[in-house]
This record gives structure tokens, C-alpha cells and sequence, in this order.
């Protein structure tokens, strides 16, 4: 008798704990735009917090993510070191987002422009050489005239790098002797060395000539 409690006992905990899910279907929640008794204005979706920021997007430093200092005025230098990396990186991205329209070097003859498409501004031009790098990465941010924000396309490092790759566009196309390295500059004096000539092949007359018929 004493062995068919138990069993009893056993079975009703089996049988209870069966139900004892934790699954998401299961639990009280509002859903969508469902009205809530709890607050004033019956509404169940509650405003943030004040202060609160999305993991990932506090962006406390304007100079980094706005491309501006703390009075407003546009960022005259990088906010991390130029390394041949990061100009690889900002060329890749160049390549992807910007020659459509600014061409492969720059002077705003992409291929969209030669389709009848409005050109933008060399980056060559004296006006537009003279743009800091912070007016270049707001630019990419936010866009310009025709030119729409990439801001939800180009993460900001990548329009960091941009920003690098198109200055070193302006400076291949307006570069001065001064800005070569001292131990690089004889390099532009050398003159090239010529190839050497081809020795002519012989013409078949002359395989033949001197020998019998």
C-alpha cells in the first residue's frame, strides 16, 4: 500500500512539472500598440529612460564621429594615425562608394557624370583642396547638394579612411618637390634606362639564301 502512495506522489510530481516551461509564448506581455490599464495614458510602449543610449552608439566624442570640435568648427586633423593600411582601406572603400561620381582620380568625372549626370567638384580645385578633413567626413555623414549621407552605409573609421585616401589623391595630383623624402628624391632625377633593342629576326629569303635549287 505504502509503495502505491509513493508511486502516487511521483506521478502527480511528474505530471505538475511537465507544465513548467519558461517559454516566451507563455509569459504576460503586451502586444503591439495593445492598451495598457497601468499608466495615464493607457499606452503599453513606454519612452526611454532620459539618457539613455543604445549600446555601441554614445558617440561622446564629436571630433571623431561629427568631425567637429567642441565650439562647432570643422576638425583640421585625423583622430587616429594614417598608416598604408588605413589608406588601402579608405582606396577599397573610395572605390566602392565614391568613384561612381568623383571618377578614380578624383576630378568629378565618374562614370554617372559622363551618363549626363550634374558632376561635383574636382577635389583638385584650390577651393576644395583647401577643405579641412573634418568638413570631408561631414560631407560623407550627412551628404551635400545631390550627394546623399552614407552615414548608414560607411561605418565611421571607413569614412575616416575615405577622408585619408582623398587627401592622398590631392596630393598626388598637386605634390612638390619638398613633399618627396630626401633619400627618395634622386629617384625623380635618374633617367630611365633605355631597353635594349631587339635583335631582328631573319627574314625567310635570307634562311635560304645560298643554298642549291
Amino acid at each position: 500500500m505504502q509503495r502505491l502512495v509513493w508511486a502516487g506522489i511521483v506521478a502527480t510530481l511528474l505530471a505538475g512539472g511537465a507544465g513548467c516551461k519558461q517559454k516566451m509564448s507563455y509569459q504576460p506581455r503586451y502586444d503591439p500598440l495593445e492598451r495598457s490599464e497601468t499608466f495615464n495614458d493607457r499606452a503599453s510602449a513606454r519612452p526611454l529612460v532620459a539618457g539613455t543610449v543604445a549600446r555601441g552608439f554614445l558617440r561622446d566624442d564629436p571630433e571623431v564621429f561629427l568631425g567637429r570640435k567642441e565650439n562647432g568648427d570643422y576638425v583640421t586633423t585625423f583622430p587616429f594615425p594614417i598608416t598604408e593600411e588605413v589608406l588601402r582601406r579608405g582606396q577599397e572603400r573610395f572605390t566602392i562608394y565614391c568613384t561612381m561620381c568623383h571618377g578614380f582620380s578624383g576630378y568629378g568625372n565618374g562614370m554617372i557624370v559622363q551618363r549626363g549626370f550634374s558632376p561635383p567638384p574636382s577635389f583638385h580645385d584650390p577651393e576644395t583642396r583647401e577643405k579641412s578633413v573634418g568638413y570631408y567626413f561631414s560631407v560623407i555623414t550627412n551628404g551635400y547638394g545631390a550627394m546623399p549621407g552614407h552615414a548608414h552605409q560607411i561605418p565611421v573609421s571607413d569614412r575616416w579612411a575615405i577622408v585619408a585616401y582623398v587627401r592622398a589623391l590631392q596630393l598626388s595630383q598637386n605634390a612638390r618637390l619638398e613633399d618627396v623624402p630626401a633619400d627618395q628624391r634622386q629617384q625623380l632625377d635618374a633617367q630611365p634606362t633605355p631597353p635594349a633593342a631587339s635583335k631582328p629576326a631573319a627574314s625567310p629569303s635570307a634562311s635560304h639564301s645560298g643554298g642549291t635549287h
